[in-house]
């Protein structure tokens, strides 16, 4: 059965949005030339094995830009390609540049549950922290990840409003600060 991995961004102190609801704190190069070679291999690795995209209404409107992103190389490439799919109940397309349109649903966990009955590889969703919690008090997530900035904020929203019981899976800590933790959700 696919996975459901969810990606959030987060600060050293649990911040996954600012008051204002950006990401300043996300200080990472671009997939470039420059960027570190192991920390590539990570979030290539991730990418790789993903073939659905989930998000939500919000980061669907932040994400759009994605679609000419062309600094970022194999990464954005693989990103648009992905099948992509976007819960609103106010959307009536969804609309990835020239790439293929993500599929508006207005029942994502129904959506999710059918998509990890079908064959494929995971199904990966980033941002999206109200469709994040939603899937979590609905028990489909099965794996989060969270790329940790090296910075505080001390206000802002964080990632969870309640407790959750994980399973550390991975850590990995990079050059740039960043330290990836993946993280199985007990159930």
């Amino acid at each position: 059965m696919r996975k459901l991995i969810v990606q959030q961004w987060v600060t050293v102190d649990n911040i996954a949005a600012e008051e204002d609801g950006g990401l300043s704190f996300v200080s990472v190069e671009p997939f470039s030339e420059t960027t570190q070679p192991a920390y590539k291999a990570s979030v290539m690795g991730l990418i790789d094995a993903v073939d659905t995209l989930i998000l939500g209404a919000t980061t669907y409107a932040q994400s759009t830009g994605w679609a000419y992103a062309t600094e970022q190389g194999e990464y954005g490439e693989k990103l648009n390609n992905l099948t992509k799919y976007v819960a609103s109940s106010k959307l009536d397309d969804a609309p990835w540049g020239d790439f293929p349109a993500a599929t508006v649903t207005r029942d994502p966990a129904a959506t999710i549950r059918e998509l990890k009955r079908r064959s494929g590889k995971d199904i990966w969703m980033w941002g999206s922290l109200t469709l994040m919690r939603s899937m979590l008090d609905a028990g489909l997530v099965d794996e989060l990840t969270l790329l940790v900035c090296p910075v505080t904020r001390g206000k802002g929203t964080r990632v969870f409003e309640d407790r959750q019981n994980l399973e550390l899976i991975d850590a990995t800590p990079f050059e740039n600060g960043v330290v990836i933790l993946r993280y199985g959700i007990k159930k």
